[in-house]
């Protein structure tokens, strides 16, 4: 993952300088996410609802299959804004970048994955793993460094008590666990949910809740885009606000309706139960200001994993100007 974004650095050299000095229009946001999941529900609401369009904003989502994949369309200027993993922030100020990205703020503050396994675990215990072979994600990403943070805690050893398989990519994860591949897998919703009902496995733990608060997943832009688009950067975050008031006025059900055109092939009862599930162990950070505490464990995370080559400050990690000035 360093050596990645080592060469990703070098490559896009030529690129920063030109889509740095690119302003938007305040009309147009381009949005490249990590991955589609229930996960992200308030970005989904403010869409369906039409809270981006009635704060001014035409939002263009691509999905970008990957962290590294999103950071390179912010450095690369192909995305205004992304959703990652703030990790990629940390991995990208390491290499001394002067218009590095920057947290402006937080969608989530839990890890959003759940274990599954094939057979029905009523009584799971995490030691459980001693032994097991799981797929948790590509290496340096923070799903795989969280799931390796929490076994560590408890005693488990990498390589030793249990192996985290590397192999297999994000996206093809849940193909290749249901085909065979490991003993168990961690996967989001509403594949956790849907798959659970369909028979292929079964939802055992949460990841985030064994984890703790962390700054899970992130707006990140530019610093210079979002120094140059303040108004832009705050009619963002408007709309992300009148979200999380939807949310927090609606049931499971009412949110999962908002929200299943974004999940076409989805049923309405499994997105139900993906909502539940995330606002069960608390998985949004309502007031986006991610905490220096919790960055704090997030390097710690890192640390453990091997995947951290020096410690960053909190203040080189964000920008919550604006965040602090919509959401108080």
């Amino acid at each position: 993952m360093k050596k990645f974004f080592l060469v990703l650095t070098a490559l896009i050299l030529a690129v920063l300088p030109a889509a740095a000095c690119q302003k938007s229009d305040g009309k147009t946001v381009s949005l490249n996410e990590v991955t589609h999941s229930v996960f992200y529900a308030p970005l989904y609401v403010a869409i369906e609802n039409g809270y981006f369009k009635e704060e001014g904003i035409t939002l263009t989502l691509t999905n970008g299959g990957g962290a590294d994949n999103s950071m390179t369309a912010v450095l690369s200027g192909t995305a205004d804004i992304g959703l990652m993993g703030p990790e990629t922030v940390i991995y990208v100020q390491n290499q001394g970048k002067k218009d590095a990205p920057k947290v402006f703020a937080s969608l989530t503050q839990k890890d959003g994955a759940f274990l599954v396994s094939r057979i029905n675990e009523p009584n799971f215990s995490w030691t459980d793993l001693r032994g097991k072979e799981i797929l948790a994600g590509r290496k340096g990403g923070v799903p795989a460094m969280s799931f390796e943070y929490v076994l560590n805690k408890l005693g488990l050893k990498s390589g030793e008590d249990f192996n985290l398989n590397y192999d297999v990519q994000f996206n093809l994860m849940t193909s290749a666990f249901v085909s065979g591949t490991a003993d168990y897998c961690t996967v989001f919703e509403p594949t956790a949910s849907e798959y659970e009902e369909q028979g292929k496995w079964h939802v055992v733990a949460s990841v985030g809740e064994q984890a703790g608060e962390i700054p899970y997943t992130a707006f990140i832009a530019l610093d210079s885009y979002i120094n140059k688009n303040p108004e832009t950067v705050k009619s963002f975050l408007k709309a992300i606000k009148k979200a999380f008031i939807f949310i927090g006025t609606h049931t499971d059900k009412e949110v999962a309706e908002a929200i299943v055109k974004q999940f076409p092939s989805t049923t309405i009862k499994s997105l139900q139960k993906s909502v539940e599930s995330y606002r069960r162990i608390n998985a949004w950070k309502t007031n986006m200001q991610p905490t220096e505490e919790s960055f704090t464990r997030l390097q710690d995370i890192m640390e453990n994993s091997g995947e951290l080559a020096k410690r960053i400050s909190y203040g080189d990690i964000v920008n919550l100007k604006y965040a602090k000035e919509i959401f108080g």
